[in-house]
């Protein structure tokens, strides 16, 4: 036996040891979230998992151990040990796998014991979570550059589903090769039109004379570029994990200004938080200053409007709806008496949900 030979027999005695712990950690975790249940105790105790970071980053530190690594590896112990602790959470997505919709109801549901589906399109979301296939569904409703998905807000008006939560996620490309390739191999680059017009300046200066391949999404042209040989892509770092590629430049974007706004569907809305916003639509009358008036029930008690949008009323021309966001939520006793007097002044009135306000990621 020679010597590498030798360091790996150790190595694999080592993973034997490490799997061997990391079963007892996993047994040990259903055990004790069978006692927490038993004794109405919660699940998940936040303050105790950064406790435990914190003191494996500490001692990784003493080890000489890279401790954001290390923490990194245990958040994902904790995660594997929260799946026993915790009832599945059905989530549909918006697909293809590894495009942006996903990469949002990942970041979402990182602390929850999740099941990710995709689905091949917005309505499917909806059909999803209404027929009870899945408890939750995430979906774009907008981004920074290109404005409203209309599709959501049509199906919002027309379903019963409520809108329990919002991701904000910044739009990074990251053009994608496979492991063995460099930028000079590169003959093609693949992505949606979006993507390659967002990234106009970095492929001037850096592949000018590649040529440009449109495709239905960037998670297809990562998959395309994993099978072509000289093709890259422009797509997530989600997307090149899925397909075993490798990220040969991140954040090549021209503008760092570019974020979609995605809506969490259930349904029911979510527990006020006090950091929430609140999401409706309406008709009003049609008679001058009958938006204005409706619109007072908010301005006059300070609540401040965060976005508002009409859409062509189904059945009625040159009638529309209004989809309004804004802060607070409908428990909250001064939106709940703006949203007595938005009753009285307008027409169908639907509350479509209040949820947390989102972290920008």
């Amino acid at each position: 036996m020679d010597e590498r030979d030798r360091i790996r027999k150790r190595i694999n005695a080592i993973d034997e040891r490490i799997l061997e712990a990391l079963t007892e950690r996993v047994l040990l975790a259903r055990e004790i979230g069978e006692y927490k249940k038993k004794v109405g105790l919660p699940v998940i105790d936040v303050a105790r998992e950064s406790a435990v970071l914190r003191r494996i980053g500490e001692e990784a530190a003493r080890k000489s151990l890279p401790r954001e690594l290390t923490e990194s590896v245990y958040r994902e112990i904790m995660r594997l040990c929260r799946s026993v602790q915790m009832e599945e959470t059905k989530v549909a997505f918006l697909g293809p796998r590894g495009a942006f919709c996903e990469q949002a109801a990942r970041d979402h549901f990182r602390d929850v014991n999740a099941i990710f589906n995709e689905r091949p399109s917005i309505a499917d979301v909806f059909r999803s979570v209404r027929v009870c296939e899945a408890d939750s569904g995430v979906v774009p409703i907008e981004n920074s550059n290109e404005g409203s998905v209309v599709t959501t807000l049509d199906l919002l008006n027309e379903s019963d589903l409520k809108i329990s939560g919002e991701v904000i996620l910044r739009i990074r490309h990251n053009l994608i090769v496979r492991p063995d390739k460099e930028l000079n191999e590169i003959r093609e680059v693949a992505s949606h039109p979006q993507a390659l017009s967002q990234c106009r300046r970095y492929l001037e200066e850096n592949l000018p004379n590649a040529k440009h391949v449109e495709t239905g999404s960037t998670a297809t042209a990562v998959k395309l570029a994993s099978e072509r040989d000289g093709v890259a892509a422009i797509g997530t770092e989600l997307a090149a994990q899925l397909y075993g590629m490798r990220v040969l430049a991140s954040g090549i974007e021209d503008s760092r200004e570019n974020h979609t706004r995605f809506f969490v569907l259930g349904r029911d809305d979510h527990v006020p938080t006090g950091k929430d916003g609140t999401s409706v639509l309406f008709s009003v009358r049609h008679r001058p200053g009958s938006l204005h008036e409706a619109l007072g029930a908010l301005s006059s008690r300070m609540i401040n409007l965060t976005k508002i949008e009409s859409r062509p009323a189904r059945g009625k021309p040159w009638e529309y709806v209004f989809f309004c966001d804004f802060e607070g939520h409908r428990k909250d006793a001064k939106c709940q008496e703006a949203l007595e007097e938005l009753q009285r002044k307008t027409v169908d009135l639907k509350i479509l949900g209040s949820y947390p306000r989102a972290q920008w990621l």
